[in-house]
């Protein structure tokens, strides 16, 4: 093997093994809910104001009413429900949906049933939706 061919070998090596460090180090803990949401919540749900995808916002949603925020066509059920979203209520309807509030439209989504993840998703959504 050439000597030019030796350098590049040995420097794919190298970076293969960073790229092996890099992936096995977890996500810093103020990073864990921004990566919980986006890996479970972002496809639907948006943190900006007024920005309703498939879901609707979350912004402010900390202390709403269910089914109330401007802009979205909720069911009946949830515009319906009396509920407002707290940290436990939160946690509930991200675990299971359908328990918390029956016939939503939060289909095909099944809940999440680690709980670690669903209170970094609440921290989150505390820190980050504009809510309290």
């Amino acid at each position: 093997m050439s000597r030019p061919i030796q350098i590049v070998v040995a420097a794919l090596a190298a970076s293969v093994g960073l790229l092996r460090f890099t992936a096995a180090m977890p996500a810093a803990p103020a990073q864990d809910g921004q990566v919980a949401f986006n890996n479970f919540c972002r496809t639907c749900h948006s943190l900006k104001a007024g920005d309703n995808r498939l879901g609707p916002s979350l912004h402010g949603v900390m202390g709403s009413k269910a089914g109330h925020s401007p802009g979205y066509g909720y069911s009946q059920s949830l515009k319906q429900s009396g509920v407002s979203w707290d940290d436990a209520t939160l946690e509930r309807w991200i675990e299971n949906p359908d328990a918390v509030i029956p016939n939503n439209n939060m289909k095909p989504y099944n809940g999440i049933t680690d709980g670690a993840v669903r209170k970094k998703i609440v921290d989150y959504l505390k820190k980050s939706s504009g809510g309290s």
